[in-house]
């Protein structure tokens, strides 16, 4: 049956959105929403005065500090509203353009992967109907999210203007919508879900550095990056709703660029083709860890590059952020739990901390390439083969486990090699490394984790990812909410000493590592057990 419009159908695309996803919206909305207002609503008991507030200021006057934080709007006389804005909305930025670009990749890129596009096609539904559904269901998404930070955050803490609140939401959600169209674009130009998202994290890893480095150097080179068209928006101090403009203008030149390109390709094609490889494959690649070697390979080498140059910014400033522990009380929670030590050491501390737990994310996506080969049925091929379930499960966990120490040491080496040139010292090279290696054993908890849930309930493996939210909101939020102790003790990276602060201690390492093998022998047995489970 023939359409009568390129967007015949697109209301029926968005009911099987929205059916598909009544869980995984809402679960990010709110996990998104009670972040932000639960660490809005702690700032009344850790900032009390006019002068802890105005002590907590002083942090953005660092260069290091505007890294993160933004430009640090409204310092001369700082409310709580423009400590929300300075301290969360770029990281709660972030959070949405990732909510935003999984979302989309999931119902675009993944969807015509799967085979599951053509079928929907097939019926009497238009060229552009998918993508126009997903622009609505993401877009809404973001809304709902900018809705509930509008009512919630006055709510959340005395001082904060229902107006302030306002640009806040809606500076949050522009990010969303450029991102979304970021997102709808590069799902058109690529024919793997896979290079997708990772094409479309490292566009927006790239604007948050221009934003990061802009703010850095007085603020021009911003104006590059919807991060800092975010901030620029100034809310809580003096609101200006023009910049909204810049983040609608490149939204809707990327949705009307997404659906140009999907206007002339067909499904399940992309515009940049896939390389053709040789007519033979050579018999590496017809082992299991060759075959593993070959499907993760690319995304290994981008954590890698990531990694090292994350590592190379944060030693390069290891000194100037030493700067900001100088007479600033509120960071005394987050200095109590990685130790006394030289400001330098306790700021790298506390990288190789944030480190870890980015690389935990590539060992869960990495053990959980294995629940997308299943599904996608070419794991039945592999193991109609003399290949036995435990080979082609263990050649992919060794890319896991070896490959997250190989971030570790990419991160090490970065950092240890910007560390050494500023200090001249060429010892803070193994130093370095040899601390991020300390954090393995805790990465491969989590890859036993995602590696048992993949054996017992292949269909809740994204509950990995979910568990790795938890315990990062734990670490990077927990000192400031003041969670008791037990909280933090559920993370595995909590366990590791903080090395170079503290004294390497092995006794902890080795039950992490215990502790793994446990997870990954109880996966491999329960998968040993069960049968495939394809779509």
């Amino acid at each position: 049956m023939t359409p009568s419009s390129p967007v015949t159908g697109t209301g029926a695309v968005i009911r099987s959105m929205l059916r598909r996803d009544r869980v995984r919206i809402p679960v990010w909305i709110l996990a998104i929403g009670l972040s932000v207002m639960g660490s809005v609503a702690s700032f009344a008991k850790t900032y009390p005065t006019a002068a802890d507030r105005q002590a907590r200021a002083k942090v953005l006057d660092n260069a290091v500090a505007q890294l993160f934080v933004g430009p640090g709007d409204g310092r001369d006389h700082y409310t709580f509203g423009a400590m929300t804005a300075n301290e969360l909305l770029p990281l709660t930025s972030v959070a949405v353009a990732l909510m935003s670009i999984f979302l989309v990749v999931r119902h675009t890129r993944a969807e015509e992967e799967s085979g599951r596009e053509d079928l929907i096609r097939s019926t009497a539904v238009g060229r552009h109907a998918t993508p126009v559904a997903t622009v609505a269901v993401v877009g809404g998404a973001n809304l709902l999210l900018a809705a509930l930070l509008t009512v919630g955050l006055p709510a959340s803490l005395d001082g904060l203007s229902t107006t302030g609140s306002l640009a806040f939401a809606a500076a949050i959600a522009a990010v969303g919508f450029v991102f979304t169209g970021v997102a709808l674009v590069v799902a058109q130009l690529t024919v793997s879900a896979r290079a997708a998202l990772g094409i479309s994290s490292i566009a927006m890893g790239g604007a948050y550095l221009v934003r990061a480095v802009g703010d850095m150097g007085g603020g021009a080179l911003s104006w590059l990056s919807p991060f800092g068209w975010a901030t620029e928006t100034r809310a809580y101090v003096d609101e200006r709703w023009w910049t909204l403009l810049l983040s609608a203008t490149a939204a809707a030149g990327l949705f009307a660029g997404a659906i140009a390109i999907n206007a002339r390709r067909d499904v399940g094609a992309g515009v940049l083709a896939e390389r053709p490889g040789p007519a033979a494959g050579s018999r590496w690649l017809g082992t299991p860890i060759g075959l593993a070697v070959r499907l993760q390979r690319a995304t290994l080498l981008w954590w890698g590059l990531s990694m090292f140059l994350l590592g190379a910014v944060y030693g390069g400033v290891a000194d100037q952020a030493a700067k900001l522990y100088d007479d600033i009380s509120t960071l005394d929670d987050y200095l109590a739990r990685i130790g006394a030590a030289d400001p330098a050491d306790q700021y790298l501390a506390l990288t190789l901390f944030i480190a870890a737990l980015i690389a935990a994310g590539y060992a869960i996506q990495s053990v959980l390439r294995l629940r997308g080969e299943e599904a996608a049925g070419r794991a039945e091929p592999v193991l109609v083969t003399p290949t036995s379930r435990g080979r082609w499960v263990g050649s992919h966990l060794l890319i896991a486990l070896g490959g997250s120490v190989g971030l570790l040491v990419a991160f090490g080496l970065g950092a240890g090699i910007t560390r050494a040139s500023s200090t001249g010292d060429a010892g803070e090279l193994p130093r370095l490394i040899g601390a991020a290696l300390a954090y393995s054993p805790a990465l491969w908890v989590f890859a036993g984790i995602a590696t048992l849930l993949f054996g017992v309930v292949p269909r809740l493996v994204g509950v990995a990812w979910a568990i790795l939210g938890v315990l990062a909101f734990i670490g990077f939020l927990g000192p400031v909410l003041q969670l008791p102790d037990w909280a933090f003790q559920l993370s595995p990276v909590e366990h590791v000493p903080r090395l170079p602060v503290a004294d390497f201690d092995g006794a902890p390492l080795a039950i992490l590592t215990a502790i793994a093998a446990a997870l990954v022998t109880a996966g491999l047995a329960a998968f040993g057990r069960r049968d495939l489970s394809t779509g």
